[in-house]
């Protein structure tokens, strides 16, 4: 296949690039390096499949330009958006427009060369919908924006759904929706505007205290970046599901089956990286979910997707990439 992945120098998008280019499709990444970097294309460079297209994705002429590269396209695998808590809260018109913008450029060019689409969605999309686990198509809640801009991501992730789904009821775009649940991994940044993990295992990497935000009674399911691959490169190669059910217009949850507490979590952090960095409580951004867990029935079926890797052996090898880079 000729795929081009939107996002491509992520942290997410360039495991996934090097995932498809090790089962022998031709791949084209494209990113305009705002929050994607080259050094996470190391393992790509070199390959005779393999190319880049530097820019925005919203942008028609970086889209062609991949496909030039590519001789054509047969799928798009759309990851390109604005994550991270502090720039929903501090950026929410940047994290809307990207989002929205990028999504809607992805499917209309899938739509106008006849590709396959796959949107990386979220469980954010649900927004704080209460009843867990979270079903494929359990309702998305969102409260008034007046109390906080938390969901500028969520809201544009479900916005994002609903551009998909347009295109496949009335233009006959084939795309399929995978929702990762708190990915985690080797390059997940580990900054201020990065997420939790990482966050946790940067500063016991600098000795410096782990902060939770309140008690850390908030409760996720952490998703190894291997295990998620696996699902998007399924939903990018399966014609059908392996249960003969349609994917075209399906979405999947794709969620490690542990769920933690944030304060359990950090003190895994502790226990794996042999730190003596103190946890303390700090003040959280407002909106934060009180708890996320996903049912995974529908990959399980029609992807043969499962979860391999256990939180404690994940957290050994994101740690262990982190001290590399020291």
């Amino acid at each position: 296949m000729r795929v081009m992945v939107t996002g491509g120098a992520g942290f997410l998008g360039s495991h996934v690039c090097e995932a498809l280019l090790a089962r022998g499709h031709r791949v084209c990444s494209l990113d305009d390096f705002f929050r994607g970097k080259r050094v996470n294309l190391d393992g790509c460079r070199g390959m005779p499949d393999f190319f880049v297209a530097r820019g925005d994705c919203t942008e028609l002429k970086v889209l062609e330009s991949a496909e030039q590269q590519l001789g054509g396209v047969d799928v798009i695998l759309h990851l390109a958006a604005i994550n991270g808590t502090r720039w929903f809260q501090e950026r929410p018109d940047l994290v809307i427009r990207v989002n929205i913008d990028g999504t809607r450029a992805a499917t209309d060019f899938a739509i106008s060369r006849g590709a396959r689409l796959v949107f990386t969605s979220s469980p954010e999309a649900f927004g704080e919908q209460p009843q867990m686990p979270l079903q494929e198509d359990s309702d998305s809640v969102f409260p008034s924006a007046r109390q906080h801009q938390r969901h500028s991501y969520g809201a544009s992730k479900y916005l994002g759904e609903v551009l998909v789904q347009h295109g496949i009821r009335d233009q006959g775009l084939d795309a399929r929706i995978v929702r990762p649940f708190n990915a985690y991994g080797p390059r997940l940044p580990g900054d201020d505007y990065g997420q939790v993990v990482s966050i946790f295992l940067t500063q016991c990497l600098k000795e410096r205290p782990i902060t939770l935000h309140g008690d850390g009674s908030q409760s996720r399911s952490f998703t190894y970046v291997g295990d998620v691959v696996e699902a998007l490169v399924a939903a990018s190669e399966l014609d059908e599901g392996l249960d003969e059910s349609r994917l075209s217009g399906a979405s999947f949850n794709i969620s490690s089956a542990e769920e933690v507490t944030i304060r359990e979590l950090a003190e895994l952090v502790l226990e794996v990286s042999g730190s003596s960095s103190e946890i303390v409580s700090v003040k959280g951004h407002p909106g934060d979910s009180v708890r996320r867990t996903a049912d995974v029935s529908a990959a399980e079926s029609a992807l043969g997707w499962k979860p391999t890797v256990d939180l404690r052996s994940g957290l050994e090898r994101t740690w262990g990439w982190l001290q590399e880079g020291v």
